[in-house]
């Protein structure tokens, strides 16, 4: 299959593109490069031996994606491009709502036009809000108290591609619910590279691993849970990157939900621990306040995705670490 894949010079874009020419397909990348870098095509295209079809452009200009789909007939689109940040989406929400809904309409309507078959939508654990109960299923409540306009946006693009499959009958919408991306690619080449100051848990220890920031900001140890810091799903980007790929088995018309989770939590504080335990040195961390829009725990039941998809996580925390600090320490200031 050949694959357009939007925001593909991001974190988990640029290791979806090597699990992509892996399984066998081939693929294009359009970004416009607001937090990510062409650097990281340029490596996978290196590592895989091949050449990768790179388009700048904002999935936001309705004109110049409809041009990108007139000239290049696409089997399916793999929808990563957006903000991501759940602290500045509560400090700038105008900025997430509109850029999120606008590029994922603008999508759904040269899917139309174009006839494009499948949509796999990069969504997040953040749709659930505050658990009711955990670990949190596809049945779980989605909509009710989400505490951030990320989790916001994310909630209405997944009851906009299901209205639009509605009415778009021979449409299959794939919605994908990450928890908690980490790690890098085990070659160390490609990884996450925030381009201001990490909004992420373990890009920041990373780089407080690396000496770039003075120690590792822990908010909140007051929550119920077992060492009082927030408890979450982190799943190795690799694992996740290769979610994508299983979720390109042909699909039936409609909208088709699976998390992508690992089904065990990981405080922040055993986080910082096994962290330490990957560079061999000890990271000095310090307790703040809460950030606004954080929960306490939250994790998952991926069983839909082992079953339909033949999806299994295979690595580890450890195994994250590892691969992010060798990324971290032979790239010290990223891509640049």
């Amino acid at each position: 299959m050949h694959i357009l894949v939007t925001g593909g010079a991001g974190y988990i874009g640029s290791h979806t593109l090597i699990e992509l020419y892996h399984a066998g397909h081939t693929a294009e990348v359009a970004d416009n490069l607001a937090n990510s870098s062409v650097e990281a095509v340029r490596r996978v295209e290196k590592m895989l031996d091949v050449s990768i079809p790179f388009h700048q452009l904002d999935v936001c200009n309705a004109q110049a994606l409809d041009q990108l789909f007139s000239h290049q007939p696409f089997d399916a689109i793999i929808h990563f491009a957006g903000l991501k940040s759940v602290g500045e989406s509560v400090q700038n929400p105008l900025r997430y709502y509109s850029t999120n809904i606008t590029s994922s309409l603008n999508l759904l309507s040269v899917i139309k036009k174009y006839h494009i078959p499948h949509l796999i939508f990069s969504s997040s654990a953040t749709v659930y809000g505050t658990p009711e109960s955990l670990p949190l299923t596809e049945n779980s409540r989605t909509g009710i108290g989400i505490t951030n306009p990320y989790g916001h946006t994310k909630y209405m693009i997944e009851q906009i591609m299901r209205d639009f499959a509605q009415s778009n009958p021979t449409v299959a919408i794939t919605l994908l619910r990450y928890f908690n991306p980490i790690g890098a690619h085990e070659s160390g080449a490609i990884g996450e590279d925030p381009h201001d100051v990490p909004n992420n848990l373990l890009p920041y220890i990373a780089q407080v691993a690396v000496g770039k920031r003075p120690e590792v900001q822990v908010f909140g140890d007051d929550y119920p849970t077992p060492d009082g810091t927030g408890v979450r799903d982190y799943i190795h980007v690799v694992d996740l990157a290769r979610g994508h790929v299983a979720a390109l088995a042909p699909a039936q018309p409609g909208v088709h939900t699976y998390n992508l989770g690992t089904g065990k939590g990981t405080s922040v504080l055993e986080l910082i621990s096994a962290f330490s335990a990957a560079c061999k040195k000890e990271l000095p961390y310090r307790i703040v306040a809460r950030r606004p829009g954080d929960i306490a725990e939250c994790y998952a039941d991926s069983q839909k995705a082992a079953q339909e998809l033949n999806w299994h996580p295979t690595k580890s925390i450890a195994d994250a670490c590892r691969d992010s600090w060798r990324w971290q320490s032979q790239n010290p200031n990223g891509y640049r």
